[in-house]
């Protein structure tokens, strides 16, 4: 039985290379490509993978709200060259089965691939231990969606209005989460929080 694949990396030489190196693999498939986060779940749709392979970064939407989006629809199976902490458990929220570095080989990718596929869980050994040492996120889901627009550039008054919260709320959420990071100003709390993949 094939085992039909969709790919979303916005790297195209990337994506393509992989996409090659796969489709030499006995068994493997691939369905679709796709090169923004956006273009995953009407991918999905159209193609009917049972294995989604996704990038975190990426333009109009980051891999781990697609995986959100489609982990009832086909099994997932993350390759990021970012190795953060916290990306490791938020997709295994997200409902992710396989997570993996981009520098795995494609016979890697190819055995994390075929394990999903049949119920099982590939992750990458070195990205679960440094996820099991740094704990998880002391973030609350507010403190963390403040700092996450504050970070896109918002303003206070705009993440006020986007979390339909008060300004003065807006600037404790914001000083909590620096506090919680011991973080001496809110770019220093950004930057720790996307460093360990909680933002």
């Amino acid at each position: 039985m094939t085992t039909r694949v969709l790919l979303a990396d916005d790297e195209h030489l990337v994506r393509g290379a992989i996409a090659a190196l796969l489709d030499l693999e006995d068994g493997i498939e691939v369905v679709a490509q796709v090169g923004r986060g956006d273009e995953v779940v009407p991918a999905v749709a159209e193609h009917r993978p049972d294995v989604a392979v996704l990038d975190i970064e990426m333009p109009g939407m980051d891999g781990l709200s697609a995986a959100e989006q489609i982990s009832s629809q086909c099994k997932i199976v993350i390759l990021t060259s970012l190795g953060r902490p916290g990306y490791l458990r938020r997709a295994m929220a997200a409902g992710v089965s396989g997570f993996l570095g981009k520098d795995a080989s494609a016979e890697e990718l190819a055995m994390a691939i075929r394990k999903v596929q049949a119920g099982g869980r590939y992750l990458d050994a070195e990205l679960a231990a440094a996820a099991m040492a740094a704990g998880d996120s002391p973030l609350t889901e507010r403190e963390r969606d403040a700092l996450r627009l504050a970070g896109d550039g918002a303003t206070i008054s705009r993440i006020a209005g986007e979390l339909h919260l008060t300004e003065g709320t807006v600037r404790n959420y914001l000083s909590s989460a620096m506090t919680k990071l011991n973080a001496q100003n809110r770019l220093e709390a950004i930057r720790t929080a996307q460093r360990m993949g909680w933002l």
